[in-house]
């Protein structure tokens, strides 16, 4: 049963935020210390006192509770999601997955210009969110690509597109994998591509220097995906029980993975850490960097890549097209890990090209 979704987050709810926030005990800080030992004292004090005495969740509530949204039960677990269709009933469906630390509010922004062309679905994963924690064991990628086939199916959607960077890149190329004779196509803003010494192509110097980014990265794994993935119950009780330091867990992520030249505004940022500090998902949503495991079926459907010059890492397309069936490639000047919400403007444009085009060759 899919049954509509308000909103409604409870007053005492946001009186213990407050309450919280006012009580933060705060370490002190080395002198001169910048971003040498993490995020800086000043700027985190900046957003704590702006997220207790000047962020206006109701205000945002109130705007999210302008969109459709839904929830359903699939495989035992609660799933939210928003429902936007287009004006044209014949439009192909999209199906736009987030991932961490982001959420469904990534997407707000390419929501009217997509709608125009695409009936979309922008689900909330397991353990993010509205869709609430998860309860059990085994929510990787895979589940989760399978539960959005049966979300498609149970909105009766028989052929559609999948989107999504970061965790949702994975989860729509597994989608495309496991269920190839419905996704047309799937379209990406993160595309990895692990180094490979038999791959025998050449690359060039701007590839190369992508790659010894990405070996860096291999080598010299990023703390906070470490924590997540071999003790994300032990961070959860932190994250749950501090709004600060959930504050300064995902705001640390906006300000390293973002372009300098499209930053993310600070109430859209508080709305995302409200979202998680709301609903009690650090922990849940820290499972997956625990429970997702490499080495899936291949995606062998047409595939669109969007490549941002700030994002964590950029792909290499002589390493992407031996394991994809790459349709479509665009580079941009500007913007980050955070595409959807920096430069919404040009993801929307590209995610409209692959698909359209793909719909003619079809």
């Amino acid at each position: 049963m899919i049954k509509p979704f308000r909103i409604d987050i409870p007053q005492a709810d946001l009186d213990d935020l407050a309450d919280r926030l006012s009580r933060t005990r705060w370490p002190n800080e080395v002198a001169d210390a910048g971003w040498d030992y993490g995020f800086p004292l000043a700027r985190l004090r900046e957003l704590a006192e702006y997220w207790r005495t000047g962020y206006d969740w109701r205000a945002h509530e109130a705007e999210l509770n302008e969109l459709p949204h839904f929830t359903t039960e699939i495989d035992g677990q609660n799933i939210h999601f928003v429902h936007v269709q287009s004006a044209n009933p014949d439009a192909l469906a999209l199906i736009l997955t987030h991932g961490w630390p982001g959420s469904f509010l990534e997407f707000l922004d390419v929501i009217e210009p997509l709608s125009r062309d695409f009936h979309l679905v922008i689900p909330s994963i397991p353990g993010y969110g509205f869709s609430g924690p998860t309860h059990e064991r085994g929510w990787d990628l895979v589940r989760i690509a399978r539960a959005w086939a049966e979300l498609m199916h149970r909105l009766g959607y028989e052929r559609y597109g999948a989107q999504g960077g970061d965790f949702g890149s994975g989860i729509s190329t597994t989608l495309g994998a496991l269920a190839p004779e419905h996704v047309v196509g799937v379209h990406v803003n993160y595309l990895p591509t692990r180094p490979d010494p038999d791959a025998g192509v050449e690359l060039s110097e701007v590839d190369q220097a992508r790659l010894a980014k990405v070996e860096h990265l291999m080598a010299n794994r990023p703390p906070y995906q470490a924590l997540q993935a071999t003790t994300p119950q032990t961070i959860g009780y932190a994250l749950t029980d501090s709004p600060v330091g959930q504050l300064a867990w995902i705001a640390e992520r906006f300000a390293h993975w973002t372009d300098p030249r499209s930053p993310v505004s600070d109430d859209r940022m508080l709305t995302d850490v409200s979202l998680y500090w709301l609903t009690a998902t650090a922990a849940s949503s820290a499972r997956l960097h625990h429970d997702t495991q490499r080495g899936n079926a291949p995606c062998r459907v047409p595939l669109g890549v969007a490549v941002f010059p700030h994002d964590i890492t950029q792909s290499v397309r002589p390493l992407a097209e031996r394991l994809y069936d790459i349709r479509h490639w665009s580079e941009f000047e500007r913007g980050g890990h955070f595409a959807a919400m920096e430069v919404p403007d040009l993801l929307a444009e590209d995610i409209r090209d692959f698909f359209l085009k793909l719909s003619d060759r079809h």
